[in-house]
Formats: C-alpha cells, sequence, structure tokens
C-alpha cells in the first residue's frame, strides 16, 4: 500500500534533518532508498540505519568520513599538523565535493593556508592556526559559551576553542587575561559568566582559573591546561594536575593546549536539549 503525499513528505523531510551537512557518495543510491520507504518496503528506522552505514572516501593518504555529521552531529575536522599542505586540499575538496558546508581545519600552517586559499574561500586566523572553508554554521545553540583565559599568552588556545564553537553554530563570548594573579579582573565579568551555559577555562602556570571559575558557575566548566609558564610548570602539566584535582564541582578537563577538544565538548552540551 503506497503511503500518502504528506506521509511522503514527512519520511524526506526526517532524514533530511538526520542528513544535515551530509550527503550521499551515489545520488542514485539515496533516491532509492527513499522510494523503498515511500512504498513501505522499508521502514524510516531501517532507512536511518543504512545511511549510518554510508562509507567513507579513501584517498590513499586519508579516508574521509563522509557521514560524521550524521553519526555526531557535527562533521569531520580537519587537524592540519603533521599535514601536508597537498594532503590538506585533498581532504578539503573531498569533504566539498560531498557537500559539507563547513569544513574546519585545526593546526594549520601558512603554507596550507596558502594553498587552499587559492582554490577555496578561506577564512583564516594566523593566531590560532585555524581555518574555514565555507561558511560558519548560524547560532543555533540554546545558551551562551564564555571563553576565559589565565593571561594573554594563552590567547592562541583560546581562539582555537572559540573558533572552534563558532563554527559549530554557537555565540561565545571572550573574556581574557582574567587569571588569578588579578582575580579582580575576573569577578568584573560575574554577569557574563553566571548567565552562560558553557564557560571554556584556560589557564597554564599553576592553572587555578578553572577552580575559582567552578566555584562560581551553575554550568559546565570545561578546564584546559596550556603549555605556558616557566620550568616546573613541565609544558602544561602542572596546570593539568592542577584542574584534575579541582575542589569545585562540575569541572571536567581536556588535554593540554587541547582548545579545538574544549570548544567541541562545549558545542555538544549547548545543544542538548
Amino acid at each position: 500500500m503506497l503511503l500518502p503525499a504528506a506521509s511522503i513528505y514527512r519520511i524526506k523531510y526526517r532524514i533530511k534533518q538526520v542528513f544535515t551537512g551530509v550527503f550521499m557518495e551515489n545520488k542514485k543510491e539515496l533516491t532509492r532508498l527513499l522510494e523503498e520507504v515511500a512504498a513501505g518496503n522499508k521502514s524510516v528506522e531501517e532507512a536511518v540505519l543504512q545511511l549510518r552505514e554510508i562509507p567513507f572516501e579513501d584517498l590513499g593518504y586519508a579516508k574521509t568520513d563522509l557521514h560524521r555529521g550524521m553519526r555526531q552531529g557535527m562533521a569531520e575536522v580537519i587537524y592540519g599538523a603533521g599535514k601536508t599542505p597537498e594532503q590538506i586540499l585533498g581532504i578539503v575538496r573531498s569533504l566539498s565535493s560531498h557537500g559539507q558546508k563547513t569544513i574546519l581545519i585545526t593546526r594549520m600552517n601558512r603554507e596550507a593556508r596558502d594553498l587552499v586559499a587559492d582554490s577555496f574561500p578561506l577564512e583564516y586566523e594566523p593566531l590560532s592556526r585555524t581555518g574555514i572553508v565555507g561558511r560558519k554554521a548560524a547560532p543555533d545553540g540554546k545558551g551562551t559559551i564564555v571563553v576565559a583565559t589565565g593571561g594573554t599568552s594563552d590567547i592562541p588556545i583560546a581562539e582555537e576553542a572559540a573558533i572552534t564553537a563558532e563554527a559549530f553554530g554557537n555565540k561565545v563570548v571572550r573574556i581574557y587575561d582574567v587569571g588569578v594573579a588579578g582575580i579582580h579582573r575576573l569577578l568584573a565579568h560575574q554577569r557574563e559568566l553566571l548567565s552562560a551555559r558553557v564557560i571554556i577555562a584556560i589557564a597554564g602556570m599553576e592553572g587555578a582559573l578553572a577552580s575559582v571559575i567552578g566555584g562560581m558557575a551553575d554550568c559546565p566548566v570545561i578546564a584546559v591546561p596550556t603549555s605556558v609558564g616557566y620550568g616546573a610548570s613541565f609544558g602544561g602539566l602542572s596546570a593539568l594536575l592542577s584542574m584534575l584535582n579541582s575542589c569545585a564541582s562540575g569541572v571536567s578537563v581536556v588535554n593540554i593546549d587541547n582548545g579545538f577538544g574544549a570548544g567541541y565538548l562545549a558545542s555538544m552540551i549547548n545543544h542538548l536539549d
């Protein structure tokens, strides 16, 4: 028994929602799948499961994940460190050709920037070495993500976190250089901190900023230790251990200098119902 036109429309719309930002490598396969659902030969749940099994594209040096956005809600991101400019360009071409509208590239050097910019519109932020091909998603997060740093030296990592969050559709407020060496600077931003849905606290040295913010805010705090500091900071290990041992509740910790990981996690939290 054929489904009515309204039901077919709803089915197509639901699959489109699940499939946002990701497209089938074979358009005929998607058409055939939709026809099976419309004819009543396949349930919507079976179709969604089949969509989740879409293959990657093998470039030889990389296997681009073409449906990560469907599985995880956010499309694949290119980690630029260790990749040649030509490899980065090839991955960008693959993702773009399959319909990915926002391609975020982290740890991108200037040589890669120049090569990619010759072929694609690229927004590049040199301090964080972050590039975006295409457009940032329109803000659709539930609230505001605050990115706070202990010092000015932490800003490169903070910008990586902030740009990542913005790329995935979040409103971001930046509060920089508000470390505990002058805590009155942080207290001057209580309104922003108390109204945030997620806070990313970024600090090197002894990493105390995360505990202080965690003791003030009623939202999740994502702590990012940075490698900023003198010899006994051990390249960020001191800040990492301090943050892991925070006595403030609601503080989680990502790896040293992992601004991307913090921005990604903050976006996930900010999109929860």
